[in-house]
């Protein structure tokens, strides 16, 4: 049996699969893509998926645009000791490079958590860091909110007025519009069309991991929409965006306090808001009371050919 199909059975039969490494969501995300899997005897001990890419006839080991994480995945044993997990962690990455390819280009971004920084050295990899914020989702709904600043609360409470928030993914157009606003008072431009955005909607959707959450006021304006997806384990602020003609900071507050109740409704453990290096941005999430967490991106560049290309196009 050939590794892809070992892993989509893993899948199949395990709850411990991020949704970015599902294999519905890289069918969508990778023109192609392949695993990397470490075994013990016949027992899986982590798998690896990565995308299979060439351009310019150079090897490339990029995440794929709009997946913040992929892999690697370790399947760490029940009974292991607390004392050994790092020692099984690092065992099973060794076993997952090996079978990685010889890119000449990597810029991989890695699931928070991952701690094997001097591993990927020794394989010539540069690990650059990122954060996020991620909020367990153990304590009770009042004690979540109390977790928040002071002026988060009274936004949503004032919010929760006047503000109506619905599981409307039609409204997709309306977060791409709003996305391309944002993006461009910053000087930038949003890297995907809508039909990319509705595609992964659409297999969300078919897999029961998204809701597009809408506030509108009392005439029925929309004000400002989050983008949710999940997995068993964990739910994920995908995107967001305001209504540009509307002063909206109070209903994106009151739409990410309700994607936080509904992914602990759920059942997930942790809520991940995704973070960002963007200081306005990372403001907003702190407030949320999650805790900072960072994570890796493996890079590396022995192309000449790559080199130039991104000499040329800053």
């Amino acid at each position: 049996m050939i590794n892809k199909e070992i892993y989509k059975n893993l899948c199949a039969q395990s709850k411990v699969v991020p949704l970015f490494g599902k294999p519905w969501w890289l069918d969508i995300v990778c023109d192609n893509w392949d695993v990397a899997i470490a075994k013990k005897g016949e027992h899986i001990t982590g798998a690896w998926p990565y995308p299979v890419e060439k351009k310019m006839g150079v090897s490339l080991l990029r995440t794929p645009m709009l997946t913040p994480y992929l892999g690697p995945l370790v399947l760490f044993p029940n009974d292991l000791k607390e004392s050994n997990i790092d020692s099984f962690e690092h065992e099973t990455v060794a076993e997952l490079m090996k079978q990685m390819p010889a890119a000449k280009v990597w810029n991989l971004a890695l699931q928070p958590g991952m701690k094997q920084a001097g591993l990927f050295k020794k394989y010539g990899l540069e690990a650059k860091v990122q954060q996020t914020f991620l909020l367990e989702l153990d304590e009770s709904d009042e004690t979540l909110f109390l977790n928040m600043k002071d002026t988060t609360r009274r936004n949503i409470r004032i919010a929760e007025v006047d503000v109506t928030v619905t599981n409307s993914p039609k409204h997709l157009e309306d977060l791409y519009k709003f996305q391309k606003n944002t993006l461009a008072q910053k000087g930038k431009s949003l890297n995907c069309s809508l039909d990319y955005l509705q595609k992964i909607m659409d297999a969300c959707i078919a897999n029961d991991a998204t809701a597009l959450w809408t506030a509108t006021d009392s005439n029925g304006r929309i004000q400002a929409i989050v983008w949710q997806v999940w997995d068993e384990q964990r739910s994920y602020y995908f995107m967001g965006g305001q209504n540009p003609d509307k002063n909206s900071y109070r209903a994106m507050s009151l739409l990410l306090w309700h994607t936080i109740k509904e992914a602990k409704a759920r059942g997930n453990a942790v809520f991940d808001l995704e973070g960002s290096m963007d200081e306005g941005v990372e403001r907003f999430f702190r407030n949320f009371g999650g805790d900072r967490a960072l994570y890796m991106i493996l890079m590396k560049n022995s192309s000449l050919i790559w080199k130039l290309k991104q000499a040329i196009f800053k």
